[in-house]
């Protein structure tokens, strides 16, 4: 027989045993408040991950302990939100992930522009949950690689995220070289510069990217400043945290900004089904905005 009798006393002997007590009224409190403030959806089975992530926030400001830290969090939400967002949230990106995504903006997206706006479309696209910028800026080197010089130079990609700390990264565009170095030799060359000295390790993105992006602190659950139409959206590997209901208020959003023949990108292991009649499904999580009469349908 087990040594413990139930899941309660399970969760009471690991919090015994921690540097910081850790009880179900920290939890419960720390998840309403992901919730009502981002949207975030934290299942029991990030309990850990939780205890892990705060437990570091808790010694960076040298609280005694859990009841200290929702403490804080509750009175000054202004001082210690962004933090606790930043704490709780998981960033893995790459540079062209999902290169089919890329491969859809490249071959079908940029021709049907071009055909129905002229050879110099203006093109405005927003990198939803952008992480350290790997994905506005392979969105970037994308249209760089797909259109005429002078209208990539104009294409506007807005990137966005919760936390700030990822935003700073991919605002200054420098990477380690080991996130770059099975990229195509060519693309390689075209637009990155690699340090020297001290820097040798790392790369930098040309500047020419850099002037296609602006990055910008958003919390998808507040208001937006965003004004559309948009073209196309990339959310992809966000939605995951939401509950449905956030998830469809999210994709309705999404729809209003989107222009009449827009598009909407998620990730792999996410789908509208039953959750937005907004879009239809033209390709491996790929999506397009429905009009409202098909909607309807």
């Amino acid at each position: 027989m087990s040594q413990f009798s139930d899941l309660a006393a399970f969760t009471a002997s690991l919090s015994s045993d921690r540097e910081f007590p850790f009880e179900d009224k920290h939890f419960q409190f720390l998840r309403e408040r992901a919730g009502a403030l981002a949207g975030i959806s934290l299942s029991n089975a990030k309990r850990e991950l939780v205890y892990g992530r705060i437990a570091r926030r808790i010694r960076a400001l040298k609280l005694p302990g859990f009841d200290a830290y929702c403490t804080l969090l509750e009175k000054h939400p202004e001082q210690e939100l962004g933090y606790f967002i930043n704490a709780i949230t998981t960033n893995l990106t790459a540079f062209f992930r999902e290169d089919h995504h890329f491969d859809f903006l490249s071959d079908t997206l940029v021709p049907y522009w071009m055909r129905t706006r002229g050879p110099k479309p203006k093109i405005r696209i927003w990198s939803a949950g952008c992480s350290t910028g790997e994905e506005p800026y392979s969105i970037a080197m994308t249209l760089h690689e797909s259109l005429p010089a002078s209208a990539a130079r104009e294409a506007s990609i807005l990137a966005t995220d919760i936390d700030t700390n990822v935003l700073e990264h991919g605002a200054t565009g420098v990477y380690d070289f080991e996130r770059v170095q099975h990229m195509e030799p060519s693309r390689l060359k075209r637009f990155f510069k690699r340090g020297r000295g001290p820097n040798e390790s790392k790369v930098r993105v040309v500047p020419e990217l850099q002037t296609n992006i602006e990055f910008r602190h958003l919390n998808l659950m507040s208001a937006w400043p965003v004004q559309g139409p948009l073209d196309l959206i990339f959310c992809r590997n966000v939605v995951i945290y939401f509950d449905k209901p956030t998830q469809r208020k999210l994709f309705q959003r999404f729809a209003e900004v989107l222009a009449p023949d827009g598009y909407l990108i998620i990730g792999h292991s996410e789908s509208l089904y039953s959750v937005s009649s907004d879009f239809e499904l033209v390709g491996r999580t790929i999506y397009k905005k429905q009009s409202q009469a098909e909607a309807k349908k």
